[in-house]
């Protein structure tokens, strides 16, 4: 029986394993999702500068299929982790499962605390966006389908992107440059906040004007695709994923809002890896919303 079977239990283990990590910052946990992801989907180009500091460097993920006439649709994607943690290599295997649909895939690093607090990582974030819509063309993609995606902290990132112009414009772009915005159990709305490690980050308790996503409604905002775990933990799926949806569909902005229900904050992303994929069509949906844009 599929229950008793040796594969279930490894990844009955590799899902248990996962869930004790809330940001899926664990490098064990990663390390296996990597270990186990496909490697002939892609050709890599590893540590590419978009600054000049050690944290302002990229991974390529192009997809080895024929591309499109126009070029691959392009994904730049911010991981999660408190604004504390987090390594780009950690996340092959999102760029995996994104090169092999056919998304060329930049796996961005951006400074942490405590060597910088908000905004310092909004800047980074809109330099690697602003290094991808430059560069897409050269890289082989369709400039005019650059989305910005992000899990958790990095869902922050993407969304503070998209609907607040300030971090595009700085860098010399626009939101409306980009096709559409992926969050993933993103922090749209946590004002106050009682995570010990977010606090510092955000000047706990004199937490700075118009820094959350929920502040910000424009109806010229990209096409959205808002994912949460439907038992969210650590970040509220009604406070933030669905209160921004509905905020945002208010305001006109087209907006695909999908509520999983097997995964956890953590094992949302990790449903990108081939070994987790049962757990929520997450891949699958972000691939149709890229595909539909």
């Amino acid at each position: 029986m599929l229950r008793t079977s040796p594969l279930f239990r490894a990844l009955a283990l590799l899902v248990a394993a996962l869930a004790t990590l809330p940001l899926l910052g664990g490098c064990s946990a990663t390390g296996t999702l990597n270990a186990l992801s496909a490697r002939g989907s892609y050709t890599l180009q590893s540590g590419v500068p978009y600054g000049d500091g050690p944290r302002q460097q990229l991974d390529i993920y192009t997809p080895t299929a024929t591309p499109p006439a126009a070029g691959w649709p392009m994904v730049v994607f911010f991981y999660g982790g408190s604004w504390n943690s987090g390594a780009r290599g950690d996340y092959r295997f999102v760029g995996e499962a994104l090169a092999a649909q056919g998304v060329l895939a930049l796996i961005a690093d951006y400074r942490l605390y405590p060597e910088v607090r908000y905004p310092e990582f909004l800047r980074d974030s809109a330099r690697a966006v602003a290094h991808g819509l430059e560069q897409a063309q050269r890289l082989g993609a369709d400039p005019r389908r650059v989305f910005v995606m992000g899990h958790s902290a990095g869902g922050y990132n993407a969304a503070m992107l998209a609907l607040d112009a300030r971090w595009l414009q700085a860098a010399g772009h626009r939101p409306q440059e980009l096709a559409g915005w992926i969050g993933l159990a993103g922090p749209y709305d946590f004002f106050p906040t009682d995570n010990p490690d977010v606090q510092p980050v955000f000047f706990h308790p004199d937490y700075p004007p118009r820094a959350q996503p929920i502040d910000f409604s424009p109806t010229d905002a990209p096409p959205a695709f808002l994912g949460a775990a439907a038992e969210d933990a650590l970040v509220s799926p009604e406070r933030s994923t669905v209160q921004l949806a509905h905020k945002l569909q208010a305001a006109g902005v087209p907006v695909t809002l999908r509520l999983y229900r097997r995964v956890n904050h953590a094992t949302l992303a990790g449903a990108f890896a081939w070994p987790l994929r049962w757990l929520a069509p997450v891949r699958e949906d972000v691939g149709a919303f890229i595909a539909g844009h």
